[in-house]
Parts: C-alpha cells; structure tokens; sequence
C-alpha cells in the first residue's frame, strides 16, 4: 500500500470515528419517527378498521425496529442540543382527514426506514439490509391497509350511482352524496378525453371528500390517471387478469354480467364485485333482453362476493328487487334524472338499509323461539 493510500485510509477512519456520534444520534432519531408513525398506523388498523392481520404486522414491525434501538443509540440523544426541534411546517399543525393522517405517517416512517438503511450501513452492515427489507414490508402494508378501507367501503355499500352524462352532472353527484352515497361510477362513452379527465378529475376529488369510493367505467387508463378507487369492465373490455396487473391489488375491479356463465368467470377471474342484469329493460342497455329476477335469485344464492342489481331499477319496483333477493342495486335513471337526487338516494337507502333491520329481527325471533324450545322440553 502506498503512502497516499495509507494516508487516506487514515483520514477516512478518522472522520468515521469523529462522525459515529452523529450516526448514533441520526439513528436513534429515526427509530423513534419509525416506530412512533408506526404506532399511528397501528391504532387504526386496531380500533378504526377491527383488523387483527394488519395490527399484527405494525405491531410486529414496531417491535423490530425497538430491537435495534439499543442503549447505545439512546444514549446518544441530545434534545436540548438538536436545532431540528425547532423546524416545523404549517402541514404538520392540521391534518384534514383521517387520510391525511394515514398518509403522513407512512411518508414519515418510508422516510425514516431510508434513512437507516443508508446510515444504518456506517454502524452496523446488517443494518442496512434489516432497514431495506422492512421498507418493502411498509410499502406492502400501505397498499393492504388501502385495499381493505376499500373492501371495507365496497361491502357496507348499497346503492351504486352509474352517472349519465349531464350538464348537472357534478351537481347530482354531490346531491346523492349528501343523501347518503357511497359508491359512484363515472360512466361517459360520448365526450373526448380531455373533458372526461377534467371531469373523472373533479368526482373523484368529490366522492372522496364525501369518504365515497370512486369507480371509472371500462377506462383502466383513466382510473388510474385520476387515482380513482377502481375500474368497472363489461364483458367486452379489456381482460380483468391485465386490469389487475395495471391496477395493482388494492384497487376495486367490477365486471358487468347477464347470466350464470358469466357471473361464474368472473369470480374466477378475481372481480371485487359484480353487476346483475339488465334486472328490467333500459336505455342504457338499448336492444338488451332483461336478464330478470330469475337472474337476481341465482345471483344471491351463488354470488360469495358484493353484487348490485342493474337494469331499469327505480322507486317503483325496488321492493320487488329487494323481494327477489338483492340486497344492493345500481341505479342511472333514478337518480340522475331525479328533480331532488337528495330525497331519492334518502329513500333507496332507507328500503335497502330495512335489510339489516328485518335480518337482525329475524334473528332475534329465531333465537327467541329456539330457547322456548329448549325450555319446553
């Protein structure tokens, strides 16, 4: 080795040496941001969303990161001393929802996890790859824990608004919605490109602040432009298998269906939910034979995932849907050509929503009969 080598190799580990002391606070710095936003995301998935799986996962990864925060690092800290506690940004005073929250907590801990994973290499080489894979782990729990709000949002809806296109368009969406909607379709084949991403742009940025989930018709392009909640294909757009790649796992894709064939492949291929009909004839689906309520009854004995009954539905022969066995429906019509779209989704909610209370009386009257029974005999 030369001189000059030895010289630098000198020079290198002295600024190590000199630098460990800031390494070891930098560390220890963001192993608190880690597990502290951790424990944010952690509390949802417990109280917010119920879910033991993704509790468990922030859990277990707040303990492996605690695992790393050795005494040696704690020591390390010097608030008093550190300039950084001073900064802040006016983002960080308010958050406006609850998915401000969320999203600001995994960026916090995204970016935490980098940062060990670089300087983590300096103090410890197993650090690095410990911190680099457990950033993946991150990114894969805030993709699930999207995915689930989703699901979650996708089963509890009842009502479907599929949009028409209007002049009032934005107004009857936000009507709906304040009626109670939670599920909306941006369905336009007629306008050029432009005007439907200005306005899939500005429903989506609607639907969401209503907490409603957001779905494009037929256009994986579109959705995902818009950052929409999924995709509705019919029988002739793209294959689901290529939605799903394009989308990725937490995104909703619905698929339209007439028959029991077709109902059948699509829970084959992975839809998230499924279009029943056409239950009545319709305008939106000229020249199409109605599927019927014979339809509607295969749909509700054989369908294990959320499916809407569509097709020429209104507040005439709801009841009689309902009868057949719907327990959700997707209307245009009804709503959008409705002079108080309010009243209307009020009134489709309050007939689908006297499901659960007739069930959970049902319910009650069967366990109520059975311990007579019992106490009979």
């Amino acid at each position: 080795m030369s001189d000059k080598d030895s010289g630098l190799e000198k020079q290198s580990a002295l600024v190590s040496l000199k630098a460990q002391p800031a390494v070891r606070r930098i560390l220890d710095a963001n192993l608190d941001r880690a597990r502290e936003g951790l424990r944010i995301i952690e509390e949802w998935c417990r109280f917010g969303l119920e879910s033991q799986s993704l509790a468990s996962e922030c859990k277990q990864l707040r303990q492996e990161l605690g695992s790393w925060h050795s005494p040696e690092l704690r020591s390390a800290r010097n608030t008093s001393g550190d300039p950084g506690t001073s900064l802040t940004h006016e983002q960080e005073e308010e958050r406006d929802n609850l998915a401000d929250v969320l999203t600001a907590n995994f960026c916090r801990i995204e970016e935490a996890l980098r940062v060990l994973e670089e300087y983590g290499k300096i103090y410890n080489r197993q650090m690095g790859a410990s911190f680099k894979q457990m950033r993946y782990r991150v990114y894969q729990l805030e993709s699930a824990l999207l995915a689930y709000e989703r699901q979650q949002l996708l089963k509890q809806a009842r009502l479907y608004l599929v949009t028409s296109p209007s002049e009032n368009i934005y107004a009857i969406v936000e009507a709906a919605l304040q009626g109670g909607l939670t599920l909306v379709q941006y369905r336009d084949k007629d306008s050029n490109d432009c005007d439907r991403l200005r306005m899939a742009q500005k429903l989506c940025r609607l639907c969401h602040d209503y907490k409603a989930l957001f779905i494009i018709n037929d256009r994986v392009d579109l959705a995902l432009a818009v950052e929409a909640d999924g995709v509705h294909l019919g029988q002739q757009d793209v294959p689901l298998a290529l939605a799903r790649e394009l989308l990725g796992p937490h995104r909703i894709i619905g698929r339209s269906t007439t028959n029991s064939e077709e109902l059948q492949r699509a829970l084959l291929e992975g839809a998230d939910y499924i279009g029943v009909g056409p239950v009545y004839q319709t305008p939106t689906k000229a020249g199409k034979t109605p599927a019927g309520l014979d339809y509607v009854h295969y749909a509700a004995e054989n369908s294990p995932i959320p499916w809407f009954a569509i097709g020429g539905i209104d507040m005439s022969n709801l009841n009689e849907v309902i009868s057949g066995g719907a327990e959700r429906v997707a209307v245009v019509r009804a709503i959008c050509n409705a002079e108080q779209p309010t009243l209307v989704t009020q009134y489709f909610l309050s007939q689908l929503n006297r499901i659960d209370t007739l069930r959970a009386y049902q319910q009650r009257h069967s366990q109520s009969h059975a311990r007579s029974n019992y106490l009979a005999t």
